[in-house]
Order: structure tokens, then sequence, then C-alpha cells
């Protein structure tokens, strides 16, 4: 699965890379400790999004490459008009989502599951979390039931580098993506009101339907089958390197 996941990122990514070069490149330069391959994804579905007028504005940019265990830094806030990298932070996954790493999602309420796919930030509020940034789930099937289950960026005082180092892993949430409570307002004010959250994973069934990779690109009509076999040296190298 991981493999078969790794293959379709490796064949999206080098779309990316001829499609958008501009985004992908400041993304990487910016973020040199990030899988550019990620971060090639994250540019094609934000110029995607883009696109398709879903956007007011395209300030600001947040990834989450949840690939990675919960214990490295897997959040990364971009400034897109100056060009700057933000933050570069833990954040937790859901209770049912796994342990130290991530390797089960759900769009279904009750799950306890994170959720992959692209977001559109929304508003504000004080909850049973504290200060919560409400997010709004694009893509359908995989993350668009994430309002109705109050999928939520917020604080949380299992989020630190000494639960890590205690735990082995993070704490866990019921699916939100938890942050540093040192943190955790300034990032919810910065990329508040409108900006794009890119939830990561190698699942191989979201990147080849999510409608933000697909773009003005031909592989939309022809589907992952028509994923090169060329691929699958890159592929098989990011897969034994996660």
């Amino acid at each position: 699965m991981a493999l078969a996941g790794a293959l379709v990122l490796a064949c999206l990514a080098g779309a990316a890379r001829a499609a958008e070069p501009g985004l992908a490149n400041r993304l990487v330069a910016a973020a040199p400790a990030a899988d550019p391959k990620v971060l090639e994804l994250a540019a094609r579905a934000t110029e995607c999004a883009h696109r398709q007028g879903l956007l007011e504005r395209l300030e600001h940019l947040a990834v989450i490459d949840y690939s990675l265990p919960s214990t490295e830094p897997r959040l990364w806030v971009f400034d897109l008009a100056g060009n700057r990298l933000l933050f570069q932070e833990l954040v937790a996954h859901g209770r049912n989502t796994g342990e130290r790493l991530a390797e089960r999602f759900s769009n279904v309420e009750g799950s306890r599951m994170s959720s992959i796919g692209l977001y559109r930030t929304a508003d504000t509020y004080y909850g049973s979390n504290g200060y919560s940034l409400r997010l709004q789930g694009l893509d359908p099937g995989f993350n668009d039931n994430a309002l109705a289950r109050a999928i939520v960026m917020h604080g949380a005082p299992y989020v630190s580098e000494a639960i890590a180092e205690r735990l082995g892993r993070l704490g866990r949430s019921w699916g939100c993506p938890a942050l540093r409570q040192e943190v955790a307002r300034t990032v919810i004010d910065t990329i508040k009101g409108g900006a794009l959250l890119f939830a990561y994973y190698p699942d191989r069934k979201w990147l080849a339907e999510s409608p933000f990779f697909r773009c003005g690109d031909e592989s939309r009509r022809a589907g992952p089958a028509a994923i090169p076999a060329a691929a699958a040296t890159t592929a098989a190298t990011l897969a034994q390197a996660r």
C-alpha cells in the first residue's frame, strides 16, 4: 500500500514540477527539511484550488506530512507573498489514526481519526480545547465532513518535545491537528480566514481521486493505470526512506 501510494506520489509530483515550477520551487527552498515531493503536491493542489476560484486571496499555506512520525516536526506554514517559512512545528494526529506513526484516516463522525486532503481555514472560536480554528474540508469523500466532525486546529498539553521524549510519541487528539500550546494561537491567527491547509499521506486512493491533483491534466481521465512504470524506482526509493 505504501509503495503504491509512493508510486502515485512520484508521478504526481513530477507533473507538479512541470506544471507549477514557481510555487513548488519556492516552497522547497523555504523548507529544506520537508519532503520536496510532498511540497510539490501541495503546490499543485494550491494552484488548482486558486484556479477554481476557491480562494479570495493566496497569502498563506500550511502543509502537514502525516507520513512522518509524530515525534518529528511535520507542520510547515508558509508566507507565500514573502516566500518565507514561518513555522515548522509538531502536530498531533487522531487517537485511532495510529501511535507514533499515522496509519489510518477517516472522514466519518466518531472515528477519532485524522483526515487527509486539502482544507480551507475558516473562523476561530473558544471551545473545550481553548482557542480553535475551524477547517473546511475541500476533498470530497476524504475530509469534507470536517466541519460536522468538529475537526479543528487547537493547542494541546499533550503536544511537546517533552511528551515525545517520554512516550516515544505525541499524545493524540480525536482527529484534530493539535499543536503546542505555546505556538497554537500565533499559528492559528496567521492562517485563519481563508488560507489553505494541505494534509498529506501516501494514500493511493486519495492521490488518484483528489480533484486538486487533476486541474487541466490528461491523467484525470487516464486514471492511476496510466502512471508510467518508469516511476517505480523513484517510488521504491521513497518508500524505503520512509
